[in-house]
């Protein structure tokens, strides 16, 4: 017999599969939920102690990776986040053409500040988890880089 449980802000767990499925749960439930699905577990104590400080760490908006570098500075924190979120999708599922594109059209928006240099915008797009396999090098970068 399997155990389903469900929580206010949308999270759902079932114990027969070990799986979770958190849709927008709050720092509240996280607690609650990940101590029902490691219930049987001997180590539920530092698991939930480890998810409430990290639910704390992210309601105050802070972060454990680095912002991209080339975001525009008069953005406030929360804009530059979303940008930064953008990008490192961006990267991840697109080719180097489309990536060019989305970083001139953030320039043309003002959101971002790109340097004149393609070696440092490639290295920072490397870093935010862009592959650098084949289509993927430098050489192909610096073809699509700031083109107008």
């Amino acid at each position: 017999m399997s155990d389903t449980y469900h929580y206010e802000d949308g999270a759902i767990h079932h114990d027969h599969k070990r799986v979770i499925n958190i849709d927008h749960i709050g720092g509240d439930n996280l607690g609650k939920l990940l101590s029902d699905f490691w219930k049987d577990d001997a180590e539920e104590a530092d698991v939930v102690e480890e998810a409430n400080a990290m639910a704390e760490t992210k309601g105050e908006g802070e972060r454990d990776e680095e912002l991209f570098h080339f975001v525009h500075p008069e953005l406030g924190d929360e804009e530059a986040w979303r940008i930064h979120d953008a990008v490192k999708r961006v990267v991840k599922l697109q080719g180097i053409q489309m990536i060019c594109q989305y970083l001139s059209q953030l320039r043309q928006e003002n959101k971002v500040l790109l340097p004149p240099n393609p070696s440092a915008a490639y290295n920072e797009l490397v870093r935010m988890g862009m592959p650098t396999g084949e289509g993927f090098n430098e050489i192909t970068f610096r073809k699509y880089y700031n083109k107008k």
